[in-house]
């Protein structure tokens, strides 16, 4: 395969925390923090994809590369697909990763380990997932379990994502983190479809390419990102990253 692309949508309307790419953490906009990871991760060129100017002057700052898409997609994918066309219309990278604008404290290292399931060429798309060790996150709708089956070590093969408390019975449950690595034939495919019945049910997006029959492996990985979408999350990023940079 050719080396990877890493693609980071990011805008600014947010209903729980608005401006939160530009949000200050040690510093520095959030956004910067995600696009540092994603670099450090070093599996190929990284791109914001952005409907704001600030966003991509914040970037663009710090040598970052940013590029503007359209205000109106009504999901990252779009954008994501969008943004593609924009850099690579050439077709030169046949792997798409799609890193969250609000998971400052991803681990460079998963980012890779997610890119390495495509190794395999059964699998379509490749993603992340890590044991839930909070009692209250089995329960709670906010945090999406994945349900799989093991397939080789720390790795597990998607059979299905939900917002309920699942599967039934003994044994570790998953959150599920929001890091994709397509194949680019699997992203434009997974692009030109419909929503899913079991997409629009639950509200995961990833349940329209489960639906269609694609493949979905995640890589097994101890240490779970804080996604930043409340105010409060936004304070322990603080705390967290703050804590790094004394260290």
């Amino acid at each position: 395969m050719s080396d990877p692309l890493v693609l980071i949508p990011a805008r600014l309307a947010a209903t729980r925390l608005p401006n939160k790419p530009l949000a200050l953490i040690a510093g520095e906009a959030m956004i910067v923090h995600v696009w540092r990871r994603a670099v450090e991760a070093g599996i190929g060129p990284v791109v914001v994809a952005t409907d704001t100017a600030e966003i991509a002057a914040a970037v663009e700052a710090v040598g970052g590369v940013a590029v503007m898409t359209r205000a109106d997609h009504p999901s990252g994918s779009d954008r994501l697909a969008e943004a593609l066309e924009i850099v690579d219309p050439q077709g030169n990278h046949d792997v798409v990763v799609n890193v969250q604008g609000d998971l400052p404290t991803i681990d460079p290292r998963a980012i890779g380990a997610a890119v390495a399931l495509l190794a395999d060429r059964a699998v379509d798309i490749a993603t992340l997932c890590a044991p839930i060790t909070d009692p209250a996150e089995a329960d709670d709708p906010n945090v999406v379990k994945l349900v799989g089956h093991t397939v080789g070590p720390e790795r597990l093969r998607a059979l299905y994502f939900t917002r309920a408390r699942a599967p039934w019975g003994d044994g570790p449950l998953f959150h599920h983190i929001g890091l994709y690595a397509y194949r680019r034939r699997a992203l434009t495919r997974f692009m030109a479809l419909p929503p899913g019945e079991l997409e629009t049910r639950e509200k995961l997006e990833q349940l329209r390419a489960l639906e269609a029959g694609m493949r979905i492996d995640a890589a097994i990985v101890d240490d779970l990102p804080l996604g930043v979408d409340t105010p409060a999350d936004l304070e322990r990023a603080r705390a967290l990253l703050g804590a790094r940079r004394l260290n």
